[in-house]
């Protein structure tokens, strides 16, 4: 077996002696031989390939509790592992992004200049709707001049618990938010929300709801999104989704496991991954997010009891077609129950527009 010096193994590898002294600690990249004397590590040269692998990975920013992971996958599990590891830091880079780019505006935004703040405003309606096959509405919605929001509930305790999520967020509809300060404010009164599905639900881990809304600040639009409610922007004849299911299945397509063909009919498509629920140990935080508003834009909040049966398609021509928020909503639900409504369906549409003078 060729040996290779910790020096020689470092060059050609491009990792420090310095760090492959710490992946033998860790036992990440363990010296084929170390000198029972000296102590000196030797490494051998079919160890070449793995050490390059910890070493691109370290490069992209994966922590070395995923590193030990992929290490010990095939290369075709170990890619799939990468693509969800990349997956999810776009996501947050995306998140960040957008924060980064709203703090810039606003911080160089001209002292006293004014903005669209004011001359937009918000036409909505929102409606639930049992459906044609549950015994019972879990489904809160709730609309308003400032606040939006949709809230599915599960278990027991479900209508309960969305109830009380949305609940504890209507405040947010009678008091002005300055844009600067919106993602905290939100980000409080989910807080506020949390404890209140906890006592809703009686700390029954299996109760708990999603919570998907939007705050009006006059010229913004700040999205808190958990579960697999969704939201979407319809813009300029366009159709976008701007949350992104917490669910198995959502997940298993990240990673490129499953089609999407597959996950519409896959047994586990409804299984959450994240949720206000009764206990502090499976509640996740939630998504949080800020979206600039053009006038014209109509906005879209839903229970999964809608898209799990009207295609996005369907969704498009409906909001294009209906002339206002109410005939939409209607409309929808119409469309989810004639599919057969196998689910409570809860929606909320908003129109920007700008206000009367």
């Amino acid at each position: 077996m060729d040996m290779l010096t910790i020096g020689a193994f470092a060059k050609a590898c491009r990792l420090s002696p310095k760090a492959l002294r710490l992946y033998d600690e860790l036992d990440l990249l363990r010296p084929a031989r170390v000198d029972p004397h000296t102590g000196y590590r030797y490494y051998a040269a079919e160890q070449l390939e793995r050490a390059r692998l910890v070493a691109w990975l370290r490069r992209v920013g994966m922590p070395l509790a995923g590193i030990r992971r992929v290490c010990s996958l095939d290369a075709a599990a170990a890619a799939v592992e990468i693509r969800a590891y990349w997956a999810r830091v776009e996501a947050e880079t995306a998140l960040r992004r957008d924060l980064a780019a709203f703090l810039v505006d606003h911080l160089t935004e001209e002292p006293g200049r004014d903005t669209t703040m004011n001359t937009l405003e918000l036409r909505y309606c929102a409606h639930s709707d049992r459906g044609r096959v549950r015994p019972a509405n879990q489904d809160t919605t709730y609309a308003g001049g400032r606040l939006l929001a949709v809230a599915d509930g599960f278990g027991p305790a479900g209508a309960p618990a969305s109830s009380a999520a949305v609940e504890a967020l209507r405040f947010l509809d009678t008091r002005e938010i300055p844009a600067g300060g919106v993602l905290n404010v939100l980000e409080e009164a989910v807080q506020g929300a949390t404890r209140a599905v906890r006592d809703a639900a009686g700390g029954a881990e299996e109760a708990g709801t999603t919570l998907t809304a939007l705050l009006w600040t006059g010229s913004r639009l700040a999205l808190v999104h958990i579960g697999d409610s969704r939201a979407y922007l319809l813009r300029d004849g366009e159709l976008f989704r701007i949350t992104h299911d917490h669910t198995v299945v959502q997940s298993m397509l990240d990673e490129g496991r499953l089609t999407p063909e597959e996950a519409a009919s896959h047994p586990e498509r409804t299984l959450l991954l994240k949720a206000l629920t009764g206990t502090a140990a499976t509640t996740s935080a939630p998504d949080l997010r800020l979206h600039d508003a053009h006038p014209g834009d109509r906005y879209l909040l839903c229970s999964d009891g809608l898209p799990a049966v009207v295609d996005d398609g369907t969704i498009k021509e409906v909001l294009t077609v209906s002339p206002t928020p109410d005939e939409a909503v209607l409309a929808l639900i119409a469309a989810a129950n004639e599919a057969g409504g196998p689910d409570n369906i809860a929606c909320v549409t908003a129109d920007v527009v700008k206000a009367a003078a």
